[in-house]
């Protein structure tokens, strides 16, 4: 079966076809574009970051990109919020993201976006400064900060993020 798409190109508008994309056994959409051969999602689980709270992933990893879920400050061991206070709970949520960006095959320096999620926006300056420890400021990514109403298990900050393979290679 072919699919049609409009694409612009020099001004104008042109359509472009090309065969549908295969799909897996799960019935999800496994055909790479870009390098014209087939590729599925990898789902992506470390023992060092807990276990879903939910029926989704840790983090799904795609045609060299990664997308984490977010990351409380839970202990992988316990599955328990890891302190009270803002600082420990960021601090083991970027060793959770730490540790997915590792079973990847990935850093901190292939990130290319990530999103804070704080309960109070009055913690921005802890939380910056510790996100700064395990991000560097050299090469950091894209972010946004929100102020949530809440967040699961009654969590100060949760934080997800994008990366891509080489993104960290200058």
């Amino acid at each position: 079966m072919a699919q049609a798409s409009f694409v612009r190109s020099g001004g104008g508008i042109g359509i472009e076809f090309h065969s549908a994309p295969a799909r897996d056994a799960s019935g999800a959409e496994n055909f790479n574009y870009e390098k014209g051969k087939q590729m599925s999602k990898q789902i992506i689980q470390a023992e060092g970051a807990p276990k879903a709270l939910g029926p989704y992933s840790q983090a799904v990893k795609h045609n060299g990109m990664l997308f984490t879920a977010g990351q409380l400050g839970l202990d992988p061991a316990t599955g328990k919020l890891k302190g009270d206070d803002v600082e420990t709970q960021a601090r083991q949520a970027l060793s959770n993201l730490k540790a997915l960006l590792n079973a990847a095959g990935l850093e901190f320096s292939d990130v290319v976006k990530s999103s804070v999620f704080l309960a109070d926006l009055a913690d921005f300056s802890k939380v910056n400064a510790i996100y700064a420890e395990f991000v560097g400021t050299d090469n950091p990514p894209a972010r946004s900060t929100f102020q949530v109403a809440a967040l699961p298990l009654g969590g100060r900050v949760e934080i997800e993020m994008i990366a891509m393979e080489g993104a960290g290679k200058r």
